[in-house]
């Protein structure tokens, strides 16, 4: 069966610890978009890791791990990850790397800093980990795929000319930078084949293989639905979709395997980057609720930047759930709100005086203030607990009364940053 670990909103929802935790019974787990741009942050035996491009089931000695096709590869970062899990004690995962995905060049990550600089107060928030660029690239047929560092020397360097004759332009005319020599690309490119030919492979085949022989594969992915640049708050959203359908095309498998869909909703609201946040709420009450959030406070686990944060939004969760497929929901930090008397929660969206309850394009959603009911406080610490009919009752009356509002049932509640903090519901 293939399942995917999708965000609903904005992403930062949890997906790496509910990945985590459903691979323990998998076989494999592939990230299938996205690239270094966000972290997933994971809580186990053998610490507290933030995993940017390595799929969240390096910890199981019995998971293949595939790096798909739609991601976007940095080397680096691989390199970088694969040798701190060495250092922190984690036995040497089993790393597949489609020989279809496409590299992360210095370039991109030189290209998306100055953009950003160029762009000012008008900038996206971007994570300057090449993103932008290198989708870019690879939609202009101008990137460098995994497969063609294996080629012949020839074949690579009038491949870097080509590039070079375009990139040149923009870091010489636009960003007033020095201009890219094709002999250090070819270099790097070198390096890159090096450190990654160990791991390179067929995965459609691979998976393909594995569909039929009935294994069980997580579709990893990264940020959520409000980010994705068709169904998302355009133009603040990332370059790759963000959606559980892109899965099919970004690791490779029958969209009809896809059976599964456990969406991710947090029980608050937080985001990085800029975009629309109808909740978002600021000043002391946004400082207390970021500082008990999250696995130590919520704060950007690829910049360490300070997340935004909000109360639940019931709109935009239940239209994230929607554009994902959602089959079910994991209800993640819900430990977290245990200090407030009572909860506000958005429930709908007032849009020029009118009440709805859709969610709109941007240029609406820029008009829209949260319509928010409060709900009692549970006013204790909830972590520890293993059993749903374990929590108190208003901790159970937030779980119901948001899987009423979202339309779909809520599966799984994660009540610590822990592996085990994960209460199953039937």
């Amino acid at each position: 069966m293939v399942k995917a670990i999708v965000g609903a909103c904005w992403g930062d929802e949890g997906k790496g610890k509910i990945t985590d935790a459903l691979a323990a019974s998998s076989d494999i787990v592939i990230r299938f978009q996205g690239g270094s741009n966000a972290g997933h942050t994971i809580v186990n035996n053998y610490g507290k890791f933030a995993l940017h491009q390595l799929p969240s089931g390096v910890f199981y000695e019995h998971v293949t791990n595939i790096i798909g096709n739609g991601v976007a590869f940095s080397v680096d970062n691989f390199v970088k990850e694969m040798r701190s899990l060495e250092e922190r004690g984690v036995p040497k995962p089993h790393i597949v790397i489609s020989n279809r995905a496409q590299v992360v060049m210095p370039y991109h990550v030189a290209q998306d800093t100055y953009e950003e600089a160029r762009l000012s107060s008008k900038s996206f928030g971007s994570t300057k980990s090449g993103i932008a660029p290198f989708y870019s690239d690879k939609f202009a047929k101008i990137g460098f795929q995994v497969s063609q560092l294996f080629a012949d020397e020839e074949e690579i360097r009038e491949q870097i000319r080509h590039v070079l004759g375009i990139k040149n332009v923009l870091f010489r005319e636009l960003y007033h930078q020095p201009e890219l020599q094709e002999d250090e690309v070819y270099a790097k490119l070198m390096e890159y084949k090096e450190a990654i030919a160990p791991y390179v492979a067929d995965t459609v085949t691979l998976l393909h293989e594995a569909v039929k022989e009935g294994k069980t594969i997580l579709l990893e992915g990264q940020l959520g639905s409000l980010k994705d640049p068709d169904f998302g708050i355009y133009p603040m959203v990332t370059s790759s979709s963000t959606l559980a359908g892109y899965g099919a095309i970004g690791a490779g498998v029958p969209p009809y395997e896809i059976k599964e869909i456990v969406t991710v909703v947090k029980a608050y609201s937080s985001a990085v980057g800029a975009g629309e946040f109808v909740s978002e709420i600021f000043g002391e009450e946004a400082d207390e609720l970021r500082r008990r959030g999250g696995d130590g406070g919520e704060y950007g686990a690829t910049t360490g930047r300070p997340r935004r944060m909000g109360w639940l939004d019931l709109v935009a969760s239940r239209y994230g759930c929607q554009v994902q497929g959602a089959t079910t929901v994991a209800f993640t930090v819900l430990d977290a709100l245990g200090y407030l008397d009572e909860i506000p929660v958005c429930v709908a969206y007032e849009l020029d005086g009118k009440r709805i309850d859709y969610f709109p394009t941007t240029s609406e959603l820029k008009r829209c203030k949260p319509i928010l009911e409060v709900l009692p406080g549970w006013k204790c610490d909830i972590r520890g607990i293993r059993k749903y009919e374990d929590l108190p009752e208003n901790a159970r009356k937030y779980v119901e009364f948001a899987e009423k509002a979202l339309g779909v049932h809520i599966g799984m509640v994660a009540n610590g940053p822990a592996r085990e903090d994960l209460i199953y519901r039937p």
